[in-house]
């Protein structure tokens, strides 16, 4: 048993998905990477895609994330990326809600980690998640010290970035879904730390510990909002089942080796990527480690597939559309990836 792309199988009547061509194996042509085992898009709404990503610039410009990158921001599409992947929802002001979260979760990265929005401080990366930490799950100091750590945290445009995000997240979903997302948000702060220690101690790591790594470095902290974007919440009991936990992760899995994979073209040789660490460790070609790079996410994406189908079967109304709707995530985000000048220059 599969899990439907289109709107006639288990679970994806209720989600109220709009009608999807046949699954394709083969990207288009212009794709530059062969053989990926990923749904289409569900829908493409340029005009939608567009409203929701000069907002978000906006919003970008307001907290002071990427200054002086705010024309990159909005050439690489963030808010094309979320209106591909919530095809449930038409709003802009919910889109938007979890394009702002997505946006400053990104910026952790490319201003923390990798360098691309200020200089990477591997020394200091313990510290700055730590801190930033207490505003995903607010630090209530005593009153002598919490005004300093205030001061702290209004300095870093990243720190502003992740508590207004958080803040527009609170209107359009539950309590339960917002704390959904801080724990998920801590897991990817921890994995952040993990590769702190690669650089700093110049470690190339082994290919099992970089996958493991990204089950915690992943695009689940995006994809937990599938059902608060669209309106309805999964039961607490059924999320946190541990065969829920385990298709969804490997979902996520999935999800950032397409980014892996997209990636490549604009990093550096010395960056961590799968592909490149396939490389090195079986002394293979580049090429090769590509397809080696892409029959792991296609085993990932056929497990999600066959045990999502699964819990479908026999699991609520709400489960069933929250897996039909992550298929639709990750169908959404491989389109945006394959087409993204943040990956693919102006093109």
């Amino acid at each position: 048993m599969r899990l439907p792309t289109g709107p006639t199988g288990p679970g994806t009547s209720a989600a109220h998905l709009r009608t999807a061509p046949p699954p394709r194996q083969e990207p288009a042509p212009a794709d530059p990477v062969r053989g990926l085992h990923c749904p289409p898009a569900v829908r493409d709404d340029p005009a939608l895609g567009e409203t929701v990503n000069e907002r978000l610039v906006e919003w970008a410009e307001e907290v002071g994330i990427y200054p002086g990158q705010l024309d990159r921001v909005r050439n690489a599409g963030f808010g094309r990326l979320i209106m591909l992947a919530h095809p449930e929802s038409d709003d802009p002001d919910r889109l938007l809600a979890a394009a702002r979260c997505a946006l400053a979760e990104w910026s952790v990265d490319d201003h923390y980690v990798d360098g691309e929005a200020e200089e990477a401080r591997h020394d200091l990366l313990g510290q700055r998640l730590a801190i930033a930490h207490s505003v995903i799950d607010q630090a209530h100091l005593p009153l002598a010290y919490a005004p300093q750590l205030e001061e702290v945290v209004r300095a870093d445009p990243v720190m502003r970035a992740l508590r207004s995000s958080l803040a527009g997240l609170i209107p359009y979903a539950t309590t339960t879904q917002v704390r959904r997302l801080r724990h998920e948000l801590a897991i990817m702060f921890v994995a952040y730390g993990q590769e702190g220690v690669w650089h700093t101690a110049q470690q190339r790591p082994p290919v099992w510990e970089f996958l493991m790594h990204r089950h915690e470095n992943s695009f689940v902290p995006c994809m937990v909002l599938v059902d608060a974007v669209a309106g309805y919440e999964v039961p607490m009991a059924e999320f946190s089942d541990p065969r829920v936990r385990r298709a969804f992760t490997m979902a996520g899995s999935a999800s950032v080796i397409v980014n892996d994979l997209y990636s490549m073209g604009k990093e550096d040789p010395t960056d961590f990527s799968l592909p490149r660490l396939i490389a090195a460790e079986d002394d293979c070609s580049l090429e090769e480690a590509v397809d080696r790079t892409v029959e792991i996410h296609n085993e990932l994406m056929h497990t999600f597939e066959s045990e999502a189908a699964a819990l479908a079967a026999t699991g609520s109304p709400e489960l069933r559309r929250f897996l039909a709707g992550t298929w639709a995530w990750l169908g959404g985000s491989r389109e945006w990836h394959a087409g993204s000048a943040r990956y693919h220059g102006a093109a």
